[in-house]
């Protein structure tokens, strides 16, 4: 059992170490009783330019102040620890005093950003509240600076709690919106389904970014807050914010269409990170889409271990086995085609695909390139002849931005037209207008969309292992996963939007292998793991207790295991 010490132990000790060598500020590990909260130092780190220290304070639920029903479900928890670490890492951002060596002077929290996520900063139960930082042990070269340290521990890090982890530091209402806000868009994202909608998009929303740099929202005068088509109209009543009212899209095969430049990506793309609720004041609050949305995309040069693209690819040149498709250097229509059938044994019910980020002829072939190639010399089945199929076997439906091929018209469901950031609903004018100008396209599909094998991950090939290390994981970003002696290019998985996200999902592959028994399919793996983080959190995936986890689906797990390079399956 862990003695706590009086916090002027901690004091006593800074002292005595003082002017020593950096080593010594080994002897401040351990916990403390402070005033309101109890001081944990678990980590310290072995030199002024190393990774910082971590520390956590613990506010006992009395002290915290927080009621119960700030905190009582899932969704109000999330939002209320959202809140309470965007509190922190605020006032430890005007509260910055850095001076010395290296990180010396440090105090951070895990930044959000525009998603409110479960995160392992800060976290509310019965006992109270913890909170979950890094702090840059003062230096003066590589002589400890303990008089600074000293000012952190007994000034700096208690002032920084009463701002931010304590009840009294808040305002209430603006508090209860933040939560209520994460506990509708959870409801609005399950009344989907119900409804047999795949997306919601409410009136009112700002959907454009600031920039492509910057996820934040366009704050321009000239912004078109969105408007839901008449007959596209849906309202749904949540419990904070009442009446909600938005463009429901249904389950099927939906184009979005439009000039360039006039908003069709922009909704893609909100539609796209509806899977993620957003804090108060991003314009996207309300915008929810299937929690199993998939953002799909050709990626020139990634590679592929043993899928089946058989439905959209046979025949290559070659003799090569379609069946279990393997490339080090996959093409735009192999590795599209491979992130739909991953997806799909992913347990994905919408994709979301833009025509910009897509292989032309994986999309679309139409009547004079059938005339001049024919089929019998073409190994690609366009998704154009698979999109309804999907649809009507799989329960996939397909939201796709398309500008420049009026075939798909054909094949949509629902068609929505976007002209100055406005929304039009012209379904039935796109129908006479496919009567009346025929193409004569010919469906290349010459058998039923077939039944694809699961796979089975070869535990094996998955080793973290870098010299002397017997685990190597780091989040290089948010699109890089060092994993051992290797790199997993995640940059073309647009729904992992954080760094912290990234970190877990490096940990979740070396917890996922001891799921990965010879017998268990690639989804009933990441099931697993999902369960158990579940049931005991995001910190099953550390022996540490991080402060800078973000929680992730299992779609991402699986997509970054599917990019290793090194992967092998049985």
């Amino acid at each position: 059992m862990t003695v706590i010490q009086p916090a002027e132990s901690l004091r006593g000790i800074l002292r005595r170490i003082d002017g020593k060598s950096y080593g010594y500020y080994g002897d401040i590990r351990g916990q403390y009783q402070f005033d309101s909260f109890v001081l944990c130092i678990d980590h310290v780190q072995k030199d002024p330019f190393a990774s910082p220290s971590r520390v956590r304070v613990l506010v006992g639920s009395a002290a915290a102040g927080f009621a119960r029903d700030m905190w009582d479900t899932a969704p109000r928890r999330r939002g209320l620890c959202d809140y309470l670490t965007r509190a922190f890492c605020q006032a430890a951002g005007r509260g910055s005093a850095r001076s010395g060596s290296g990180k010396s002077g440090l105090i951070a929290m895990d930044e959000p950003g525009q998603e409110i996520l479960e995160r392992t900063s800060v976290s509310v139960s019965d006992s109270g509240v913890e909170g979950r930082c890094v702090v840059g042990l003062p230096a003066c070269g590589r002589r400890i600076a303990g008089r600074e340290a000293e000012q952190i521990f007994f000034e700096r890090l208690p002032a920084l709690v009463e701002a931010s982890l304590l009840l009294r530091a808040h305002d209430s209402d603006r508090l209860y919106h933040h939560i209520g806000v994460s506990e509708d868009a959870d409801i609005l994202r399950g009344a989907l389904r119900e409804q047999h909608l795949v997306a919601f998009v409410a009136d009112g929303a700002v959907l454009p970014r600031e920039s492509g740099a910057s996820d934040r929202p366009m704050k321009r005068a000239d912004v078109v807050p969105f408007a839901t088509p008449p007959a596209l109209r849906v309202e749904v009543v949540v419990p904070n914010a009442g009446s909600l009212t938005g463009m429901g899209i249904p389950a099927g095969v939906t184009l979005i269409v439009g000039g360039g430049y006039h908003g069709k990506s922009t909704l893609l793309a909100a539609i796209t990170a509806g899977v993620y609720t957003h804090i108060p004041g991003d314009g996207r609050e309300y915008v929810v889409s299937d929690p199993a949305a998939v953002k799909i995309r050709a990626e020139d040069g990634r590679r592929v271990e043993a899928v089946d693209i058989s439905p959209f690819i046979t025949g290559i040149p070659g003799g090569k086995d379609t069946r279990s498709f393997s490339s080090e250097d996959a093409s735009g229509s192999t590795s599209q085609a491979a992130n739909i059938m991953e997806a799909l044994e992913a347990g994905a019910r919408l994709f979301c695909i833009d025509e910009d980020t897509s292989a032309t002829n994986f999309m679309i072939r139409d009547r004079r390139m059938q005339a001049l190639v024919a089929k019998e010399h073409e190994p690609i089945t366009p998704y154009i002849d698979r999109v309804r199929e999907l649809y009507t076997e799989y329960s996939v439906s397909s939201v796709i931005v398309i500008g420049g091929s009026g075939d798909y018209l054909d094949v949509a469901d629902t068609i929505i037209c976007m002209d100055a950031y406005r929304t039009y609903l012209v379904t039935e004018a796109a129908r006479e207008i496919a009567a009346a100008y025929p193409t004569g396209r010919i469906s290349e599909t010459d058998q039923p969309f077939p039944c694809f094998h699961e796979r089975i991950f070869d535990a094996r090939s998955f080793s973290p292992a870098k010299g002397r290390r017997a685990v190597r994981i780091q989040a290089r970003g948010k699109g890089t996963i060092v994993f051992g002696t290797a790199d997993i290019d995640c940059s073309a998985v647009e729904q992992i939007v954080s760094e912290s996200q990234t970190r877990a999902i490096g940990d979740a592959i070396w917890y996922a292998v001891r799921y990965m028994d010879g017998s268990a399919t690639a989804a009933e793996v990441a099931a697993r793991v999902t369960k158990d983080i579940e049931t005991e959190g995001l910190d099953i995936l550390s022996t540490r207790k991080r402060g800078d986890y973000a929680a992730f689906r299992s779609l991402e797990l699986l997509m970054a295991i599917n990019r290793m390079r090194t992967l092998q399956v049985r």
